[in-house]
């Protein structure tokens, strides 16, 4: 059956349906990672969004679902070149068009996604329709979408605990604003007790837990929607205990100290994506999945530094905190299935907690 995508600058692509039936409006943006597709269609990051992947051929290990981030497809539609309709792997369960049609997810195969990916880069991210004919929508119909509150749709609706691996030797509250799975477990590796959170948990109920450590986790949408996450960590920030954020918790950190965010032309979505730490001057692979940055010249050195820059457009990576023990990366150093090269920045965390206590 065929299938369209319309572009809200009225550029139209013809292909084959996939996934599940039914048209849907959405922000579309590409990604150039080459594996992980999984980790991607289920990363909370991507709610209201849907996916092109730049890479050709997609679906060839099939579905295996231990290396799920959360526990459903999160994107709303997805497009690729070429799905493989049998796939290969000694753990694979279904392959990948039987999961989409499962998880209600429509996409749309067969199309062009180099000149795809290259409209997105040349004009920016835009929204667009998957439907079953070019007129379906009105172009007005397509841009007048946006995604809506979307951590209120991904985070945990009551608190969860993933116990340590062994004996527990930090107790972490870590605010779910879409958590990817492997972020607790990178943390449960570390003996850390997590207390996972819904977003809009009350200062006065962390400060109850009395945690080692407190952690941001990554999530979906505009930073500056999250009104009440950054007044909440806001009033923790001064707390004395330490804290970590990753995406866009990375970004409601820096908000939370009255720094600017932006968005950007096309994101930053992929596997490969070099970041500069400042302090060693050493380059990094890194994952990374956003489409806003911190703006590095709203950064008020007197109370904290850029940490990583991005080696490909200069933006924001990173910050270290210069009057408490606090830092945030803008990339996934938890990344599953890779790179890991920045797995160390846990192990930093684990040190931050372990001074504190000390003192």
């Amino acid at each position: 059956m065929k299938r369209y995508l319309v572009l809200e600058n009225g550029n139209v692509y013809e292909g084959t349906a996939i996934g599940a039936e039914g048209s849907v409006i959405s922000e579309i943006v590409f990604t150039t990672a080459m594996t992980a597709y999984l980790e991607t269609l289920t990363d909370p990051s991507y709610k209201g969004q849907t996916v092109v992947q730049t890479f050709p051929l997609i679906g060839n290990y099939g579905i295996i679902t231990p290396d799920m981030e959360s526990d459903k497809v999160n994107v709303s539609g997805y497009i690729v070149r070429e799905v493989c309709d049998y796939p290969s792997n000694f753990r694979c369960e279904k392959d990948l068009d039987s999961f989409l049609k499962e998880q209600g997810i429509p996409g749309i195969s067969g199309i062009d996604t180099r000149a795809l990916t290259k409209c997105l880069r040349e004009s920016g991210t835009m929204n667009g329709a998957i439907c079953y004919a070019p007129d379906e929508f009105s172009i007005d119909q397509i841009k007048a979408y946006k995604i809506k509150d979307p951590v209120s749709e991904v985070t945990t609706k009551e608190e969860e605990i993933v116990e340590a691996k062994d004996e527990v030797k930090f107790k972490v509250a870590m605010f779910d604003f879409g958590i990817k799975r492997n972020i607790a477990r990178e943390l449960a590796k570390r003996n850390c007790e997590v207390h996972i959170l819904p977003a809009d948990t009350d200062a006065s109920k962390v400060k109850e837990l009395a945690p080692d450590g407190i952690f941001l986790s990554n999530g979906p949408g505009d930073p500056e929607d999250n009104v009440k996450a950054i007044e909440t960590i806001r009033e923790l920030k001064d707390c004395g205990t330490p804290i970590m954020g990753i995406c866009l918790g990375h970004q409601l950190l820096a908000l939370a100290h009255g720094f600017k965010t932006s968005k950007l032309k096309y994101g930053h979505r992929g596997a490969n994506h070099p970041v500069k730490n400042l302090e060693t001057g050493r380059v990094y692979i890194t994952s990374q999945n956003h489409g806003y940055q911190v703006e590095s010249n709203s950064i008020d050195e007197s109370i904290a530094k850029v940490l990583f820059v991005n080696v490909n457009d200069g933006t924001n990576e990173g910050i270290r905190y210069l009057d408490k023990a606090a830092c945030s990366v803008q990339f996934h150093p938890e990344a599953c299935g890779g790179p890991r090269d920045t797995e160390f920045l846990f192990d930093m965390f684990i040190d931050m907690m372990e001074d504190r206590r000390n003192k």
